[in-house]
């Protein structure tokens, strides 16, 4: 293999505030071959800030293909000695951060089956104590906010300065569009818990395939994601691991090119003014809506207490159903789903019976 070429390395601190961040390189690390190949055309192709390829691979049952291990950290050393880019891989245990370090790894990330588990994530920050590394945490497989945020405040009381967020969707049961649907909510909610820590989107295994990789990404970007982890192999339908969601280093070009790249702020007063007024009013709306959910409220004690007087019970199934269908119907021509207005209803409903209860058994 043809090491002689190789590129001054770029520093990972350089990188750490670029925005967008691009992570790249394929599922799991197989030969040395394989990755020397992907990361020569990332590379050249000048796309890609961090190459990043699995070592260790968590799998659901025993006998799928759990990563090379130890023997493909010096691939990746040689990776980044050749192409000068800086080299990322997933930790889950003690002894995986030591091997990573010994070999001069530049950034860790810890997987969503990891972060799972907050003894797990303890021992890696024990590991961790002392060293300057940045670490990026991806959100439990479960949608769990505790169990991320848990898993930062771990990292940060173990001293570690650069602590970022990989948002790589939620399992849930039954088929759905997506392997892990997004659930975009939860990922918002955390950028507002911790609005000045990066962000990055993991549009791969969201989508468990290269047809939605588009959507996921500009929709992570228009929400203003700080960057993509995008899995790229040089020959994607031969790969060990995931092949139905990896894409070619062309591929990938070809994807960044496509998205349009916004910006959270800009400076323009007209801009800013013609904002300013469109969130008053919608401050304004806000307002009369609580207003009106208290009515609703109140309205909803009065119909506690008559059916308290009459030994009635509080849920009136084929009642909430009525209400139900006839939102549903009249939501959509409003321009609202019926997802929408499921959620938005099921929530008056229970803050309702929550409200009526406190009257029957008062």
């Amino acid at each position: 293999m043809q090491t002689s070429v190789t590129k001054e390395p770029i520093q990972i601190k350089e990188l750490w505030n670029k925005r967008p961040l691009i992570i790249s390189g394929p599922c799991s690390a197989e030969t040395e071959e394989q990755l020397i190949n992907t990361a020569r055309e990332l590379s050249s192709e000048n796309k890609v800030d961090i190459l990043r390829a699995g070592i260790w691979k968590p799998r659901t049952k025993p006998g799928m293909f759990e990563g090379i291990g130890v023997k493909g950290l010096p691939w990746l050393a040689n990776a980044k000695k050749i192409t000068g880019i800086p080299v990322a891989v997933e930790v889950a245990t003690a002894r995986h951060v030591e091997s990573a370090l010994q070999f001069d790894v530049d950034l860790l990330w810890i997987g969503a089956r990891t972060t799972v588990n907050p003894f797990s994530v303890q021992e890696i920050c024990d590991a961790l104590r002392g060293v300057d590394i940045p670490v990026l945490i991806k959100n439990p497989i479960n949608p769990d906010l505790e169990l991320w945020s848990g898993g930062i405040e771990r990292l940060q009381k173990a001293g570690l300065k650069n602590i970022g967020m990989i948002h790589r969707g939620f399992s849930n049961y039954g088929n759905t569009q997506y392997r892990n649907a997004p659930m975009w909510q939860l990922p918002i909610e955390m950028k507002r818990r911790f609005p000045e820590m990066l962000l990055i989107c993991d549009p791969s295994h969201i989508c468990g395939n290269r047809t939605d990789l588009h959507i996921i990404a500009q929709k992570s970007i228009d929400l203003d994601f700080g960057g993509l982890m995008i899995e790229t192999h040089i020959t994607p339908d031969e790969a060990w691991s995931d092949a139905k969601q990896q894409i070619t280093p062309q591929g990938l070009t070809s994807l960044l090119n496509s998205l349009v790249w916004r910006s959270e702020k800009l400076q323009q007063q007209e801009f800013l003014t013609a904002l300013t007024t469109l969130r008053e009013q919608i401050n304004q709306v806000d307002d009369e809506l609580l207003a009106l959910i208290g009515q609703r409220m109140k309205i909803a004690e009065k119909i506690g207490a008559y059916k308290k007087e009459n030994n009635i019970t509080i849920l009136q199934t084929h009642r909430w159903n009525e209400i139900l269908e006839a939102a549903i119907k009249k939501g959509s021509g409003l321009g609202l789903s019926k997802d929408f207005i499921t959620k938005y209803l099921d929530a008056i409903h229970l803050e309702s019976i929550s409200h009526q209860n406190i009257i029957m058994n008062d």
